[in-house]
């Protein structure tokens, strides 16, 4: 398994668009944004995250294909990162390579992350990562119409 992060190409963006819309991975994220369903947001969104010196935003490969995206953004201090691995890759060790190859590029810390408190496998991979729990917090998730639990993690 060849896990490789490389910079987003417009060609990635119909991929991307697809995975973020699966149903059942929205369902496990909980946190996704209104703007995941309209392509033309969605293409707008990608179109600031590329443009921004502040963000650090990748393709995740798979032995040379598309499998998902992942990324560092916010203030110093309280950078956070993200990632979104297609549900077909899930269980694999995808997320826990592409986010351990983003930290890499990434040297600063601390960093910062969330996740629904019911992702049990995105709090392993972040764990796996060196991530530690530093709290909870709610927080509306989109996804499934009600404010829910989430874990805040940092690295040090």
């Amino acid at each position: 398994m060849d896990v490789t992060l490389r910079p987003v190409h417009d060609s990635d963006l119909p991929v991307f668009f697809r995975q973020m819309n699966d149903p059942e991975s929205q369902q496990v994220a909980a946190f996704v944004s209104e703007r995941t369903a309209d392509r033309d947001l969605f293409d707008a969104h990608w179109r600031r995250l590329r443009d921004s010196d502040s963000i650090v935003v990748r393709t995740v490969l798979l032995d040379g294909d598309v499998v998902g995206s992942a990324s560092v953004y916010g203030e110093p201090d309280e950078r956070e990162v993200t990632y979104w691995i297609d549900r077909y890759y899930w269980g694999r060790g995808v997320a826990s390579a592409a986010l351990t190859a983003l930290l890499g590029l990434v040297p600063e810390r601390p960093l910062h992350a969330r996740a629904a408190a019911d992702n049990a496998a995105s709090l392993r991979v972040l764990a796996k990562c060196g991530f530690r729990v530093t709290g909870d917090d709610r927080g509306f998730a989109y996804a499934r119409g009600k404010e829910i639990d989430e874990v805040v993690l940092r690295l040090d």
